[in-house]
């Protein structure tokens, strides 16, 4: 089982309209509603490669019971052994946390005229230490049966902002293998934990370490704790930087649609690479495949099937493995 942790769930809601303009009206051409926040949508991108996966975190309020029934809903599909991923249909398992306060809504804004996305996001409830004391609680209980553990995403209000911190320590105590993902404080204060891989995006990995030169950041950012760095450049794909060895993974060609959850999707990809035991490479391939699949798909937290299966033969990777 493969565990996600999503502290700051999300009803996503997408809109699509033929043109974005300040000050106007405009005409909703599409609507998506999906459950969010960036470990589900890592885990909905698992359940769909065919990994069993269980969602913790918390929800509460009108959209969390909806987002909870969305979770309940959503369709698993197995596919082959592979560079595709496991064999098995895949499972997806709601061990959130209740909590007083509302899940947060997020809303995407498309523009079909250029393409680009327009991103509002909510804060997110203000989380008691009752609440906070519940979580860590259901967070050690799973723990044990866990092959990998994903933390991804904003800390809600009240959370202490070295709160993963604790949880990457908590998973290398437990000899479970844990991916960070998440930005600021947060993520500098996780980091030094020691987190075995982290994922930030070309403006994260700039904010801790200093440095706006890709590979110079991804060292950097290795040198403060964290044993891999595997970094997001957009259309530019992956940059890692590993005890194997470093490497770039990038698709043929940048594509176009909506970007949001591009990154949730690659780090679903590490994720499976890693409790499949696949070489680094391996691992970038199918990372950089489905963060392009899913910027062709609807709403983040889906990739288009056909385009990952395109896409998996084409990726380029560049690099070399370190010296034995």
């Amino acid at each position: 089982m493969i565990l996600t942790v999503t502290l700051n769930t999300a009803l996503d809601i997408t809109y699509r309209v033929r043109s974005l303009r300040p000050h106007a009206a405009h005409r909703v051409t599409e609507v998506a509603e999906r459950p969010g926040g960036k470990g589900v949508n890592v885990a909905r991108v698992l359940a769909a490669l065919g990994h069993e996966v269980t969602v913790t975190g918390f929800a509460g309020g009108h959209t969390g019971t909806v987002l909870r029934s969305m979770l309940a809903q959503a369709p698993a599909a197995p596919v082959a052994r592979g560079q595709g991923g496991a064999e098995a249909p895949g499972a997806l398992v709601d061990a959130l946390v209740p909590v007083s306060g509302a899940t947060r809504r997020t809303v995407a804004v498309v523009d079909e005229r250029t393409g680009d996305t327009t991103q509002l996001n909510e804060p997110g409830p203000h989380i008691s230490p009752a609440e906070w004391a519940a979580f860590l609680g259901r967070y050690q209980e799973l723990l044990p049966g866990a092959s990998a553990v994903a933390l991804c995403g904003s800390l809600p209000p009240g959370v202490p902002v070295g709160a993963y911190a604790g949880l990457v320590r908590a998973a290398r105590s437990a000899g479970v293998p844990v991916l960070l993902d998440t930005s600021g404080e947060a993520l500098r204060r996780g980091v030094a934990a020691r987190p075995d891989v982290i994922k930030p995006n070309a403006g994260e990995l700039a904010e801790l370490t200093g440095s706006h030169e890709p590979l110079r950041a991804t060292q950097d950012a290795r040198r403060r704790g964290a044993h891999a760095v595997v970094a997001s450049l957009g259309a530019d794909g992956l940059l890692a930087v590993t005890p194997e060895g470093h490497w770039r993974a990038a698709p043929p060609a940048p594509v176009r649609g909506n970007p949001t959850g591009a990154g949730d999707s690659a780090v679903a990809g590490l994720l499976s690479g890693l409790v499949e035991h696949l070489p680094w490479p391996d691992r970038l391939t199918r990372a950089a495949a489905l963060s392009a699949a899913t910027v062709r798909a609807p709403a983040a937290g889906e990739f288009d099937r056909p385009a990952y299966t395109e896409l998996l033969g084409r990726v380029r990777v560049t690099g070399a493995a370190s010296a034995a």
